[in-house]
């Protein structure tokens, strides 16, 4: 067997004998384009991709690949992600089975599962009269996600409205955290960079449907009137202290800057668009010619807010 088969065949034997510890329900694909499940639209194969179809399956994939010692990466919807253009080598695995979905309303409580929808949330909220989850509807995400990086919009961040967080440990077991015991930062949550967020309870606070209704019509309108239908990734930068990335994109006036098909949105100087046959490489080009900019022009080093995983495409 030459080196290229050699390669090819081991996602093969790893998804084999990962099938024969969990459930027939999981779903296991080898090389799965990532691409097309990014909002951004680019990037390679993941060696493999994994639904696990239950919390016990769940478990098993994290004690399999630490058996192995695979790296692994946990998939939402795939809008805060850059995947390199020679893929991930390991597994990518996504809760988007229906056991991590479910949203329970008591009170003035959400118990929502990481994979549920924001949107979803949001609108769940809205039906049940509970406000405090209206900066949530536009956001493409999920539970997880938004805990993940501690997401915000419209000036509304998820962990103001956390009040205690379901996780799992590299070795699959589970645990439950009150917020006090996470640790959070602007679009980060170092807690839940070695354990994956099951599920959350969300509180919010009673409010009149039509108030809730009206604020969410308001930030539907304010989002498309300021970001790029174009596929993006949402904010590629995080804000620095002194000045929004967006405004000081724009003052630098890179709005328009194109690296082959990647290009600084019109509309807001934070997003980098793409078009059709757009690779990972010309993102992250584009990428540094904005930090090198901001570093020449203001003296200001530009952090990534859009996570990037993966290797480059080797020759």
């Amino acid at each position: 067997m030459n080196r290229e088969s050699a390669i090819l065949e081991k996602p093969k034997r790893l998804s084999e004998e990962l099938a024969e510890r969990v459930s027939g329900a999981t779903v296991i694909r080898r090389d799965e384009a990532l691409a097309k499940r990014t909002t951004l639209r680019v990037g390679g194969p993941a060696d493999l991709y994994i639904e696990p179809a239950s919390e016990p399956d769940l478990a098993a994939v994290l004690r399999f690949c630490k058996g192995h010692k695979m790296a692994w990466f946990v998939l939402g919807r795939g809008s805060n992600l850059l995947v390199k253009d020679g893929g991930f080598r390991g597994a990518v695995i996504c809760l988007a089975q229906p056991h991590f979905s479910h949203i329970e309303v008591i009170g003035d409580r959400l118990h929502c599962g990481a994979g549920a929808k924001l949107k979803t949330v949001a609108m769940e909220a809205k039906r049940h009269g509970i406000t405090g989850f209206e900066f949530m509807e536009g956001i493409p995400g999920t539970v997880g996600g938004a805990l993940r990086m501690n997401a915000g919009a419209m000036g509304g961040a998820t962990f103001e409205v956390v009040e205690s967080v379901r996780m799992m440990d590299a070795s699959g077991l589970s645990h439950e955290y009150a917020v006090r015991e996470v640790t959070v930062g602007y679009r980060h949550c170092a807690t839940l960079k070695k354990h994956i967020a099951l599920g959350a309870v969300l509180r919010g606070k009673p409010g009149e449907r039509e108030q809730i209704q009206h604020r969410m019509h308001e930030f539907s309108l304010k989002r498309w009137e300021s970001q790029p239908a174009a596929p993006s990734a949402g904010c590629i930068f995080k804000n620095p202290s002194t000045i929004a990335a967006g405004k000081l994109i724009d003052e630098l006036g890179l709005k328009g800057t194109r690296v082959g098909g990647a290009s600084v949105s019109a509309e807001h100087g934070n997003f980098i668009v793409t078009s059709s046959g757009t690779t990972a490489g010309e993102v992250l080009e584009l990428i540094e010619v904005i930090r090198q900019r901001a570093r020449a022009k203001r003296a200001i080093e530009l952090e990534t807010e859009v996570e990037i995983i993966g290797e480059d495409k080797s020759d």
